[in-house]
């Protein structure tokens, strides 16, 4: 993926598997087949440096299937490949086995990739590394045996799609390997995962797949990168998605003439940034987005359904893009992944729906109404009962569907009333369908207009005389020296057991960018917010020094302003505050 990471924490599952767990021994040579893969599968993208167990969070998110990020080589030159390119992190059943086998036992399974942006740039993807194309083959070997797997994949972005001999060598070598695999009546899938343009492939990754045909080398799927775009431009990331697999999909029938519609959807995969990505707010997939792409995804029969990444299916930095650990955006813990988790399926196709809202936004003034429709469709089966629920109204917003329960392919309106205290931002409503077969949602996202809360504090500079509605830890005051302006500051007092603490709520607008400034003076004077949103600094001096905080609120708009010292460190003066 398009990210920087640093290598962490070793992950190794102190277990030994024997053969009737599925995964075998390196090096034994034995090429068991593993089961195939469903016919369309929901496979994120697992962070596999983080040290966390991708069977836990496999169980906790609801993915049962991962694509375990990357494996490369400990330095250039290199022919055999680590799991994150460090040495301790071999390909083998201490590292991940015992995870691996626990997902199998609930019904998932992994894609292990090769490659990603840290390798592709440092010389570290295996067939860059390695220039013995049966070296680069026995390492896939050995790969697919240890864990007894059905499908690799292979993720080239940036440097490593210029290297024309590294191409080569990795498409000559995936043809070996399938050869091997014919010999041992074992089927294995090779996917390649490529950037792309809004309107498709780029030039530089076609020509990674034509290589590929001139090599006898079979492609099973080619998974887009639907992200990072950098072209300067604001996307609706779900339609950019549609009409970036729509392009490859001509790209793919001329490269195979011979191939069906439903075969050339088929061997299309999709890999979504969630929230805001790398680019910045310009490309931000929604909630609203994951929904549109799983509908046309079922509708149009993709193989593969992905995201970058599990980690990030959070809602833990808003404002913040391209993170690792976070989406940057308000959600819930794994919203992204209960709405792609049904995605996967067997060659039996049982009864399945979608739930979507249109229009999908609205924009009212604080106390009028507002609704919308909320359809639903048989997307596979056939109709049954689907009940509605609405959940995500702020404050001042009632939000019901009626009528509560629909059979598929029906329709039920969602009605959005406000009150004239309802604050001003942008909100996602959620309309949560729920049948025998599972739950889908549908986010329409509602815009407040009216006049915000002020982006003032109260009593900023502590002219007033008196705290409110500052509060203090015990010895916090108002001063009347030292002072930055004015006649009066606010005095913190830190002692051994407390960092003398004062703070005020303040109510702002929501998901919306300001800055905290204040004048402080002390030894380890602290600024800033917490609550709704997450940020602050601190200054050493013996004069007054202006600090400056930025911040992003979340969807409630309330934070906690404060000003506090440092333990045993001694009083600390704040004045003059304000937000803006």
């Amino acid at each position: 993926m398009r990210l920087r990471r640093t290598i962490q924490a070793v992950l190794t599952a102190c277990a030994t598997l024997a053969a009737s767990t599925g995964l075998l021994a390196a090096g034994t040579g034995s090429a068991q087949a593993a089961t195939p893969l469903p016919s369309r599968v929901f496979a994120p993208y697992f962070e596999a440096w983080t040290g966390q167990s991708p069977a836990t969070l496999a169980a906790q998110s609801g993915a049962k299937h991962l694509t375990m990020a990357f494996l490369q080589a400990a330095t250039k030159g290199s022919c055999t490949p680590y799991w994150n390119g460090d040495s301790s992190m071999p390909v083998a059943s201490s590292t991940f086995g015992a995870d691996i086998a626990t997902i199998r036992a609930n019904g998932g399974d992994v894609i292990p990739s090769f490659g990603g942006y840290t390798a592709d740039n440092t010389g570290t993807e295996l067939a860059d590394s390695c220039t013995d194309v049966n070296q680069i083959a026995a390492a896939f070997e050995n790969v697919i045996t240890t864990y007894d797997i059905s499908r690799i994949d292979l993720d080239i972005e940036d440097n490593s799609l210029t290297n024309t001999a590294g191409i080569d060598r990795r498409n000559k070598a995936i043809k070996l390997v399938q050869d091997w695999a014919a010999t041992k009546g074992r089927s294995i899938q090779f996917s390649y995962t490529l950037p792309t343009t809004t309107s498709g492939l780029a030039d530089n990754g076609l020509a990674v797949l034509r290589n590929a045909v001139s090599n006898n080398a079979r492609i099973d799927v080619v998974n887009m990168m639907t992200f990072d775009y950098y072209d300067g431009a604001t996307h609706d990331m779900a339609a950019d998605t549609q009409t970036s697999a729509q392009g490859l999909y001509n790209q793919l029938a001329k490269l195979y003439p011979s191939k069906t519609p439903a075969q050339l959807w088929g061997s299309i995969g999709i890999t979504e940034m969630l929230g805001i990505d790398d680019y910045g707010a310009a490309e931000t997939f929604t909630l609203a987005n994951a929904t549109t792409v799983y509908n046309w995804a079922v509708s149009k029969g993709i193989n593969t359904l992905s995201f970058w990444a599990l980690q990030r299916d959070n809602g833990g930095c808003p404002g913040k893009g391209g993170d690792d650990a976070c989406s940057g955006i308000n959600q819930n813990a794994w919203d992204f992944t209960h709405v792609f988790a049904p995605f996967t399926s067997g060659s039996t196709v049982g009864n399945d729906f979608s739930v979507t809202a249109s229009p999908n936004s609205g924009t009212v003034s604080a106390g009028s109404s507002t609704s919308a429709t909320i359809a639903t469709a048989v997307t596979a089966g056939s109709a049954q009962s689907v009940n509605l629920t609405v959940s995500g109204a702020p404050a001042g917003v009632t939000a019901t569907v009626t009528p509560g329960s629909v059979n598929a392919g029906s329709s039920a309106t969602l009605n959005i009333t406000t009150t004239a205290s309802a604050v001003p931002g942008s909100y996602p409503i959620t309309v949560t369908g729920t049948a025998a077969s599972g739950t889908h949602t549908g986010v329409y996202t509602l815009t407040v207009t009216g006049t915000g809360p002020t982006t003032g504090l109260v009593n900023g500079g502590l002219e007033t005389g008196s705290l409110a509605p500052w509060t203090c830890q015990s010895g916090g005051a108002v001063v009347s020296t030292p002072v930055h302006s004015g006649s009066h500051a606010l005095q913190a007092a830190a002692t051994a057991s407390q960092t003398g603490e004062c703070s005020q709520s303040v109510t702002l607008k929501p998901n919306t960018s300001y800055t905290l400034s204040g004048w402080v003076q002390g030894n380890y004077a602290y600024v800033g917010v917490s609550g709704g949103a997450t940020a602050s600094t601190w200054a050493n001096s013996a004069g007054w020094t202006k600090l400056s905080v930025p911040f992003t609120t979340g969807a409630s708009g309330t934070v906690t302003v404060y000003l506090h010292g440092w333990y045993g460190q001694g009083n600390v003066y704040g004045d003059d505050f304000s937000i803006a």
